[in-house]
């Protein structure tokens, strides 16, 4: 701590120099030279030029320390969110991945908007989350919900027991945050935050294309192959996390099996709710089967076309997180459908 503090003292004193050589300067002008005693017009006007000079001088250098230090606290900040919210890879587990994310606060890299592709050997588990809000004030839940997800889903052999880690984790956290903020209250609070909440969608593709999900609140993913876009399954999706405890039972959605060369796109409310000037919201289907059109489903190209016609839509300003995510299944040892069996409506409803 004293070696760190001895270096920002060093580097405060190197920042004042330039500004005290700059003063210097000015003072030696005006103590030493002649023309700087006189009153004439003439000498008036080289004072004054001078002490342009070296006013303009000073504020440069200002400008130029404020702006390397705003450039090195975003280069820190944008380490620590990708730690947070990591890259994902380009391939996981013969599943081609693209995934991307705006926040709606200004110079932010993430916001409220979650997601994460682990491989397992349970198959690829997938979660998609949004927080209450968005932007910074909503970054230590999604803190918490995905430091939870990355431990659970090596641990879990099943998509319900990995809910229960995270809606325990979720409410532990709203539980620390609720002592952080009222520090006299004495014992635990019965209702820390109680207009938190958070929708998590899980997702799971086992090694035979399988793929079976949990919604609690979020929106439902769609299945894009040639030429078509539908939604993966229309069950019926559990409350967020939060307001209410989950049920006794927690049966995943079962929707079939994802054949090789077709996608999953999951997304956020960010995206179904932009508004355009008149009101408008934006239209994601029609978007989706445009960029299937063409030929073969391209989980990159896809992203692009969506993101694009979204910031058109918005005029560049969204209003709300949004997080992009397309799993395309590059495998081929996939095991057939079941005949008669459609892919993406083989689900049941939730009780």
């Amino acid at each position: 701590m004293i070696r760190v503090r001895a270096g920002l003292s060093r580097k405060h004193l190197l920042s004042l120099g330039p500004p005290m050589v700059w003063g210097a300067m000015a003072i030696t002008y005006k103590l030493t030279c002649p023309l700087a005693q006189q009153n004439g017009l003439r000498a008036r006007i080289v004072t004054s030029a001078v002490f342009f000079v070296v006013g303009t001088g000073l504020v440069l250098q200002v400008r130029c320390a404020l702006l390397r230090e705003l450039r090195e606290a975003r280069e820190v900040a944008g380490a620590a969110q990708r730690v947070l919210v990591r890259p994902l890879p380009a391939r996981v587990a013969g599943l081609n991945v693209a995934a991307t994310q705006l926040s709606a606060d200004r110079g932010a890299v993430i916001g409220g908007d979650l997601y994460e592709v682990i491989a397992t050997e349970h198959g690829v588990r997938v979660v998609m989350g949004d927080v209450r809000g968005h932007g910074l004030a909503a970054i230590g839940t999604v803190a918490a919900v995905l430091g939870s997800f990355r431990e659970a889903v090596h641990d879990e052999p099943e998509l319900g027991c990995v809910l229960r880690r995270l809606e325990r984790a979720h409410a532990r956290h709203l539980r620390e945050r609720a002592r952080g903020e009222h520090p006299s209250a004495e014992g635990e609070p019965d209702h820390p935050v109680a207009e938190e909440f958070v929708t998590v969608l899980l997702l799971e593709i086992r090694p035979d294309g399988e793929v079976r999900v949990l919604n609690c609140g979020h929106p439902w993913p769609y299945l894009l192959g040639p030429a078509r876009a539908e939604p993966l399954t229309r069950a019926e999706p559990l409350p967020p996390l939060g307001p209410f405890p989950l049920p006794a039972e927690l049966p995943a959605v079962g929707c079939g099996r994802l054949p090789p060369g077709e996608a999953l796109f999951l997304h956020t409310d960010g995206v179904e709710d932009a508004r355009d000037g008149a009101g408008r919201f934006f239209p994601l289907p029609a978007v989706l089967a445009g960029a299937v059109r063409a030929g073969p489903v391209c989980p990159q190209s896809v992203l692009r076309a969506v993101l694009a016609a979204l910031l058109r839509h918005v005029r560049g300003r969204p209003a709300d997180d949004v997080a992009l995510l397309v799993l395309r299944n590059d495998r081929r040892d996939v095991v057939r459908q079941t005949p008669g069996e459609p892919v993406g409506h083989r689900a049941h409803r939730l009780t």
